[in-house]
């Protein structure tokens, strides 16, 4: 019963990993560093959680920097890594700014990668991104679609994809899983489907950059943690990769609209400028995940956006952050079942 290390566990997707691998049974051990409000939440969620729940299991939780860490002696505690820590945004990524990913996703995967060559891992699993496929124009990007990232951000997480190639020689157990676009309840407040659900409900206008029609392949964050507990038990070659998306792509301006349904409320929009190194569509094809994993999406899109729009609503005021020692905790129900909303891709 060796322990997941989860790097970024109180983040966005680590919160949701997190859960859904106490849902297993699983032991976990959480590295993460943040301070944000929706991070003290999802401390505090899991805390609540292994208070209520028999019989007990530990739950080591870090609040440290992991590249201040002694990785060997970290990794040596465990039996698989889950590693979601890293510097996301296409936008800050420019300028000085590639000095943070670079730091953040590149330097600090290596590091954990070579502290990983002489302990006996069961499996790594690094996090990329539909980034590194740039615009996928017509059809959907497969895993051995040409890597053509427009933005540093994506040039980033080719490289940790990269290294995981590299390290794979050297024995090292790591996947990739490539995300599409997640979303839902603890999504950062930064990305553009918590901007247009925090306009909805009187935040900000929600700024359309470009025409509107760009397109995204949204992915639930319950689907993504389902991939990521089927690399941990699914026997798989080092340094295979994954698509995990949707495989239904929706315009910017169908998804303001699907939001608008959900809530109720208009969602006030101002126009400027494409940005930057924002592909123009996505979209998965997730086929390989299917026949070798075992994976599909599951959760709707109107699931989705209930489970997101519920959050969004919950989360209005600051929760303080969770105090005490290291909690114990026992399996969590399963993921929620859903409406399946796989495709043929």
């Amino acid at each position: 019963d060796e322990a997941v290390l989860i790097t970024g566990g109180f983040g966005f997707i680590g919160a949701v990993v997190a859960q859904r691998m106490l849902g297993a049974g699983r032991r976990i051990v959480i590295v993460d560093n943040g301070r944000e409000v929706r991070q003290m939440r999802a401390e505090r969620a899991l805390r609540s959680l292994c208070a209520t729940t028999s019989p007990r299991r530990e739950v080591r939780i870090l609040r440290e920097d992991l590249g201040q860490l002694d990785l060997r002696t970290l990794l040596s505690d465990v039996g698989a890594v889950v590693h979601l820590a890293g510097r996301p945004g296409v936008q800050s990524s420019w300028g000085q700014g590639f000095v943070d990913h670079l730091a953040g996703n590149v330097e600090l995967t290596q590091r954990l990668l070579e502290a990983a060559v002489d302990v006996d891992l069961a499996r790594i699993v690094l996090a990329s991104s539909s980034s590194i496929y740039g615009d996928v124009n017509q059809g959907y990007a497969a895993e051995d679609s040409p890597v053509a990232p427009l933005s540093p951000y994506g040039v980033s997480k080719a490289s940790v994809e990269m290294l995981a190639g590299a390290y794979a020689h050297r024995h090292v157990p790591a996947v990739v899983l490539r995300f599409f676009s997640v979303y839902g309840r603890g999504q950062r407040p930064d990305m553009a489907l918590a901007r247009a659900i925090d306009a909805s409900f009187g935040g900000p206008p929600f700024v359309i950059r470009g025409n509107g029609h760009q397109e995204r392949d949204l992915t639930h964050v319950d689907d993504v943690a389902r991939a990521v507990h089927a690399t941990l038990t699914t026997p798989l070659a080092p340094g295979a990769v994954f698509n995990i998306g949707s495989g239904h792509p929706i315009s910017l301006r169908r998804l303001l609209a699907a939001v608008e349904a959900v809530t109720g409320r208009r969602i006030p929009v101002e126009f400027a400028d494409p940005s930057p190194g924002d592909p123009v569509r996505t979209a998965a094809d997730h086929r390989r995940a299917g026949a070798i994993l075992g994976w599909r999406p599951q959760v709707t899109l109107a699931e989705g956006l209930r489970d997101q729009i519920r959050d969004h609503t919950a989360s209005r005021f600051p929760i303080p952050a969770a105090e005490g020692p290291p909690m114990v905790a026992t399996p969590l129900p399963t993921v929620r079942s859903s409406i399946s909303a796989s495709s043929p891709r």
